[in-house]
This record gives C-alpha cells, structure tokens and sequence, in this order.
C-alpha cells in the first residue's frame, strides 16, 4: 500500500474492490458513473490521497473520500481501508434502501408470464399506440 504518490484511477477503483475488473472500472469512468472532485475524469487520470470520487452503482451513488492508495487487490476488509465512505453519503443510500423497499416489487404487475393471447393483446395495444395519427 501506497501513503503517498499518485496512481490510475481505473486501478484503485478494482483495488478497493467498486469493480470486479479493470475494464469493468474503465467502462464505468467512460460512462460518467464515476466523477472525481466533482467532475468527470478519464480512466488514466492519476488520484491522491484526500481526494473526493462519487461512485455510481446501480441505484446507489457513493461519495468516498480516498484515504490510502493501493495497486493490488486483496481482501475486503484490507480493501474497506482504502476509503472512507462520507456521513451524508451513507444516510443518502440508506434512505434510497428503505425507500426501495416500501415500494415492493414495483414493476412486478403479475405473477405469470402471458399466454399467446395475452401476448397479441399487448402487441395490438402497443401498435395502436405507436401508429401514427391521421390529424
């Protein structure tokens, strides 16, 4: 582990362990899921000590502060060292949890797929909406 000095992006992302790979990381920081003192970054850009990342993943953003840099990855707790996750941050994504689930399934309507009927029904029905009008 590094205390000092500088190190790609990319790699200290799958070192503290926000992405199985390097190229999952990359395509993150590609996509603006990941932003660096509040400002999108490229892979190869070079983070210190102290610096600020927000994460992205899926529903949750992470605002972590980097504590310790580190080009090898190891086990989750060494990996949990390397950052501290901010105060406002944790209570955000705890927030969006519970919220998350309150609301259930949401998107589940049914319990079953549709029969072939069924599936001409919403077929029709999606068609009728998309053809255009005759105004």
């Amino acid at each position: 582990m590094q205390q000092d000095g500088k190190l790609r992006l990319d790699k200290w992302l799958w070192a503290a362990r926000f992405f199985k790979t390097r190229g999952l990381a990359k395509a993150a920081i590609e996509g603006g899921k990941v932003q660096c003192q509040g400002e999108r970054c490229k892979p190869s850009k070079e983070i210190r000590v102290g610096d600020r990342l927000q994460v992205r993943q899926g529903f949750d953003v992470r605002d972590v502060d980097v504590l310790v840099l580190s080009e090898q990855r190891r086990g989750a707790p060494e990996a949990q060292a390397l950052y501290a996750e901010t105060d406002d941050s944790i209570s955000r994504r705890e927030a969006a949890i519970a919220q998350r689930k309150a609301l259930g399934a949401g998107g589940l309507i049914s319990e079953h797929r549709p029969n072939k009927k069924q599936r001409r029904q919403i077929h029709r029905f999606r068609d009728e909406r998309n053809a255009p009008s005759d105004d």
